[in-house]
């Protein structure tokens, strides 16, 4: 099995059985995002625990694409510093638009690397990007 398919799998896996998607009670922050492009809008919850993301759930409508990027997300993000996941969205966007191409570099997105090639179809890119420029804009 080659890589691209393995990645396949993980984003189908993440679009079709979505742990994170569901609403979180008592949200410390809660943002919309929504790509005009295609109709994806999802709402991404977060509850803080001083600096630390505790919990992290989104809803909304969307893509396959737009949906397991969003659930990788949440998956990366929970249990780290705000600080830390606002440099997990930089190495991911700088990752897209392949400013980011150093391996040791990329390592810290884990699954979030099954969209490394997703500049390849220019059309799916805002579905990918969806979720972490709303964790950007949320925790900024």
């Amino acid at each position: 099995m080659d890589l691209n398919s393995i990645y396949s799998e993980l984003i189908l896996e993440h679009s079709q059985n979505s742990h994170n998607y569901r609403r979180i009670d008592a949200p410390t922050l809660s943002h919309k995002g929504h790509n005009p492009s295609c109709g994806d809008e999802i709402t991404l919850q977060l509850k803080l625990e001083s600096e630390i993301i505790k919990d992290a759930a989104f809803s909304g409508v969307g893509c396959a694409i737009s949906k397991a990027s969003t659930s990788i997300l949440i998956d990366l993000i929970t249990d780290k510093t705000k600080q830390e996941a606002l440099n997990l969205v930089d190495t991911f966007i700088g990752m897209i638009k392949r400013e980011v191409t150093n391996e040791e570099e990329l390592e810290i997105l884990e699954d979030a690397l099954a969209f490394q090639n997703i500049s390849n179809l220019p059309a799916r890119v805002k579905c990918a990007v969806l979720a972490w420029h709303t964790l950007k804009k949320s925790l900024e």
